[in-house]
């Protein structure tokens, strides 16, 4: 019932799949049948080594024989195994290099280094008023006259005298 539909289909559109098959057969005659391969069927990893590891392992489960087989589906598998991990790897690097600064579909929800800047920006206003206030308390410090030696009291006379020099 498929093929009466495709053949409808076909039919409509004024095509005629006998002749196409017999038009595609006559012209590609000589390469149906054959398998064409585009290189020799090369192993990905070094089959000796890998053979010898292989055979230390499967002596740990009790198996003594591995057929050469085994070696360059693993191989292959390997090489499959580390494509798929790179290609993931290369989309990953791509999306992290994309900008969405100018795209006007994107709107900026946080910007973190405006963000920085504004905390700096506090820490050194915030140190500002601290030794502002220091500055204020050694000064006073200095101008106070009490008949009493405070030790305290001296040093911040001292220290009051080194920052207004």
């Amino acid at each position: 019932r498929d093929d009466d539909d495709i053949n409808d289909v076909a039919s409509m559109a004024g095509v005629n799949l006998n002749e196409e098959s017999a038009r595609i057969l006559a012209t590609n005659s000589d390469l149906v049948g054959t398998q064409m391969q585009s290189c020799k069927d090369e192993p990905f990893l070094a089959a000796v080594p890998l053979h010898k590891r292989i055979l230390e392992t499967a002596k740990k489960l009790g198996i003594t024989d591995v057929p050469a087989e085994v070696v360059t589906f693993i191989s292959h598998a390997t090489q499959s195994r580390l494509r798929t991990v790179i290609e993931k790897v290369t989309v990953i690097t791509q999306h992290r290099m994309e900008s969405y600064k100018d795209d006007e579909w994107y709107e900026q929800a946080t910007d973190v280094r405006s963000q920085l800047k504004f905390f700096e920006q506090l820490e050194r206003l915030e140190k500002q008023r601290k030794d502002e206030q220091e500055r204020e308390i050694l000064l006073k410090a200095a101008k106070s006259r009490s008949r009493q030696e405070d030790p305290e009291q001296a040093r911040l006379k001292q220290k009051a005298k080194e920052v207004s020099r």
